[in-house]
């Protein structure tokens, strides 16, 4: 549904967006994920046809975002981070406005307004003006507004800005909802909102996609805990003689028992090497198991290296 290939863009002489590449299917919900300045708003107009590319090219839903726009506009609702509503407008007046735009009939019109107020949690202020709304209703407005055409492709960015806890649970329930039969590209700070909605994650660092995982990829890979009846400095020692040890951080010591947190290298799980190197000496095996890494973990390793890469081409 979302097919896009070198996409590259700069404004004057700043590459925003570096030769991106990347394909989304239907039933997808892919997080995108950066710092801020990354690129990530940049592709998202890209690819709702509010700014062209310098090179490159993307399809959505088989259309080209640069030659056939207008097709590309029917088949996306878009939820841009600042919202633009009509604020002399009621709820009501200004989604059916919008449904017209899109090219919902008129006989399908009241049928979509009616779905969307309801699922969007605004049938409460549908008559009241919406420059009167908070920023929470004005952003729930604005997905209602993403979706009354019913749209195989939705494109949010920051759905859940300016929401409070329960409106943040019931618009990741509906973006849930709303994934199994679409196309969903979802942009937000939030990593959390990202682990409950998302099958996928995508990191653009510097313009360019340093990172594209299925979160399935990210349940191993993470840290070791162990903990050992035995000498703490030499246990210390024994874990990090182990081959393919990066680091090792001590956690507690009590009762004998010392409690370390084993980083290794390339992620790779060197529980059976460490258990063979601790029952050798003698000691005892408390617990040895190998941690989820999380969403937070991955996305920090890779923006370090994406730094770490540009600072040492720079040099």
């Amino acid at each position: 549904m979302i097919d896009v290939k070198n996409l590259t863009k700069y404004f004057g002489p700043v590459l925003a967006v570096d030769r991106v590449n990347f394909s989304i299917s239907r039933g997808e919900i892919v997080g995108l994920l950066g710092l801020n300045g990354a690129g990530k708003t940049t592709t998202m107009r890209i690819l709702t046809t509010y700014l062209p590319a310098t090179s490159g090219t993307a399809h959505l839903a088989g259309f080209d975002v640069r030659t056939q726009s207008l097709d590309v506009r029917q088949r996306i609702g878009y939820l841009p981070e600042n919202v633009p509503l009509y604020s002399e407008m009621r709820v009501e007046e200004y989604l059916q406005f919008r449904a017209k735009l899109k090219g919902v009939g008129r006989k399908e019109r009241q049928t979509h307004l009616e779905y969307c107020l309801g699922r969007c949690r605004i049938r409460e202020v549908r008559r009241r003006l919406v420059g009167t709304l908070s920023k929470g209703y004005r952003q729930r407005v604005g997905l209602a507004d993403a979706m009354i055409h019913d749209p195989p492709i939705l494109i949010l960015d920051e759905p859940t800005s300016g929401l409070d806890p329960v409106q943040i649970r019931e618009t990741l329930a509906l973006i849930k909802e709303l994934g199994e039969s679409r196309t969903i590209l979802l942009s937000t700070h939030i990593l959390s909102e990202i682990e409950a909605v998302c099958g996928r994650i995508m990191i653009i660092h510097r313009g360019l996609l340093s990172s594209d995982k299925k979160m399935s990829e990210l349940a191993g890979g993470g840290p070791i805990h162990v903990e050992v009846h035995g000498p703490p400095d030499q246990v210390l020692n024994v874990l990090r003689t182990t081959d393919g040890v990066e680091q090792v951080r001590q956690k507690a010591q009590a009762d004998g028992v010392v409690t370390c947190e084993v980083l290794t290298r390339e992620r790779k799980d060197l529980r059976e090497a460490i258990a063979q190197r601790l029952t050798r000496n003698g000691w005892t095996i408390r617990q040895l198991e190998q941690r989820a890494r999380s969403l937070e973990q991955h996305f920090m390793e890779v923006v370090s290296h994406g730094a770490t890469a540009a600072e040492g081409k720079a040099g």
